[in-house]
C-alpha cells in the first residue's frame, strides 16, 4: 500500500483558472497565482513590489473592498468590475470575491472571476427564446394589421386630390406611415418562418469578403474594415444568404457605433474546440468550434441593456424597431449555433457567434 502522496497547496492555488491574489494587512499583494499574474501582466515579484493601486484603474470598487471585508469580517462579493486600463487591457469585467482569513488577521483574500462560457451561451438561449416568442404575436399582426392598413392607405389616396394642398401634406403623411407599419410587420413575419433551414457546406470567409464588399461601397466607406482571419478554418454548415444577411447587419450595427468619428470595425475568425452545448429538443452535446466575431471601437453599449440586446424591440438607436438583433439571434439559433456580446464604456463591443463546423459525413440539405 503506498503512502498518500502530499499535495503542494501552492501547486493546487496555481492549477486554478480564475485569478486569486492575497493581499496583506496594508494591501500590498503577497501572493498571486498564475491567473492573477497573466491578467495583470506582471509576475509574482513585480506584483509584490507595489501596491495594488498600481494595477487597478482609479477609484475602483476593488480598492475599497478589502477594507469592508475587514470591517465586517465577513465575505463581501462585488459583480461586473471592470479592470480595464493600457496594463491589463480592454474589456476586463470581472466578480470578485472577498474573505478574510481567521488564520492571518488583516489578509484579504481576493478571487476575480470573468463570466464564464456557460453565463453567455446561457443568456444567448434566453434572447433566443424572446425572439421565438415574436413568432405568435407576428402571425396575428400580418392577419389583423395588414388588412385594416390597406384600407387606411386607399383611402387617404383616394381623398388626396380632393383636399387642399395642406391637407394633402397629412393625406400623404398618412399613406407613409401606413407604409412604414406595413414594413414593419413584413419584418416581424420573419420570426415565424418555421421551415427548417437549407445548408450547405459554407466558406465563412467568402462570405465576410462578401459582406466587407458590400459594406465598403456604402455605409462602411468612411471606416477602416480590418480582418484577421484563421485560415485553416473548416467550413460552416450553413445558408450562406442567411450568414450573409446575419453579418451585414453586425458590420452596419458596428459601423454605426463607431459614428462618424475615425475608428476601425474587424472581422475575425478562429477555432476554439471545447465549446459544447446541448441542442435543443436533443439530449445530445453539440461542438460549436468555429468563432467568427465582429468588433468596433465605439463607446459600447450601456451595461444594463447588455443581456436583452438579442431580444425583440430591444435597441439603442433612436429610429431604430429592435428587430434587427433579434432576427441575427433567430437566424443563428435556427443553426444550432449561439452569438453573445462583450461590451464595456469606452472598450467597444465584440459580437461573437459560435457554430458548429460542416462535417464531411453530414448530408447536403436539398
Amino acid at each position: 500500500m503506498t503512502a498518500a502522496r502530499r499535495v503542494d497547496p501552492a501547486a493546487i492555488l496555481g492549477a486554478l483558472p480564475h485569478a486569486v491574489l492575497v493581499l496583506g494587512p496594508g494591501d500590498d499583494i503577497e501572493a498571486a497565482n498564475d491567473a492573477a499574474q497573466a491578467l495583470f501582466g506582471a509576475s509574482l515579484a513585480h506584483l509584490r513590489r507595489r501596491p495594488l493601486s498600481a494595477f487597478v484603474p482609479f477609484g475602483s470598487p476593488l480598492l475599497s473592498l478589502p477594507a469592508k471585508v475587514r470591517q465586517a469580517d465577513a465575505g463581501l462579493v462585488e459583480y461586473r468590475v471592470d479592470l480595464s486600463s493600457p496594463r491589463v487591457g480592454q474589456g476586463q469585467i470581472v466578480d470578485i470575491h472577498a474573505v478574510p482569513l481567521p488564520e492571518a488577521p488583516g489578509v484579504v483574500i481576493l478571487t476575480l472571476d470573468r463570466p464564464s462560457m456557460a453565463e453567455k451561451i446561457d443568456r444567448a438561449l434566453t434572447s433566443r427564446a424572446a425572439a421565438r416568442s415574436v413568432t405568435g404575436l407576428a402571425a396575428m399582426l400580418a392577419h389583423e394589421i395588414r388588412n385594416p392598413l390597406s384600407g387606411i392607405r386607399g383611402a387617404a389616396q383616394l381623398i388626396e386630390p380632393a383636399l387642399g394642398e395642406e391637407d394633402r401634406v397629412l393625406a400623404r403623411l398618412i399613406t407613409e406611415e401606413t407604409d412604414r407599419i406595413v414594413k414593419l410587420v413584413d419584418r416581424m413575419e420573419v420570426f415565424g418562418d418555421a421551415r427548417p433551414v437549407r445548408r450547405a457546406p459554407v466558406n465563412i470567409h467568402d462570405v465576410l469578403d462578401h459582406v466587407e464588399r458590400l459594406a465598403r461601397s456604402g455605409f462602411a466607406r468612411r471606416v477602416e474594415v480590418r480582418k484577421a482571419y484563421d485560415p485553416s478554418l473548416p467550413p460552416v454548415h450553413a445558408n450562406r444568404d442567411q450568414l450573409v444577411q446575419v453579418f451585414l447587419n453586425l458590420v452596419k450595427n458596428a459601423v454605426e457605433a463607431v459614428g462618424d468619428r475615425p475608428g476601425t470595425v474587424t472581422l475575425t475568425t478562429a477555432f476554439r474546440p471545447g465549446i459544447r452545448v446541448t441542442a435543443p429538443g436533443s439530449p445530445h452535446k453539440v461542438s460549436l468550434p468555429l468563432e467568427f466575431c465582429v468588433k468596433d471601437d465605439g463607446p459600447g453599449v450601456p451595461e444594463d441593456l447588455v443581456p436583452h440586446l438579442f431580444e425583440p424591440f430591444v435597441t439603442t438607436k433612436t429610429n431604430g424597431t429592435g428587430l434587427g438583433l433579434a432576427l441575427v439571434a433567430k437566424i443563428i439559433g435556427d443553426h444550432g449555433g449561439v452569438i453573445e456580446v462583450d461590451t464595456g464604456a469606452g472598450v467597444g463591443t465584440t459580437v461573437r457567434v459560435l457554430m458548429p463546423a460542416y462535417e464531411g459525413s453530414a448530408r447536403e440539405d436539398p
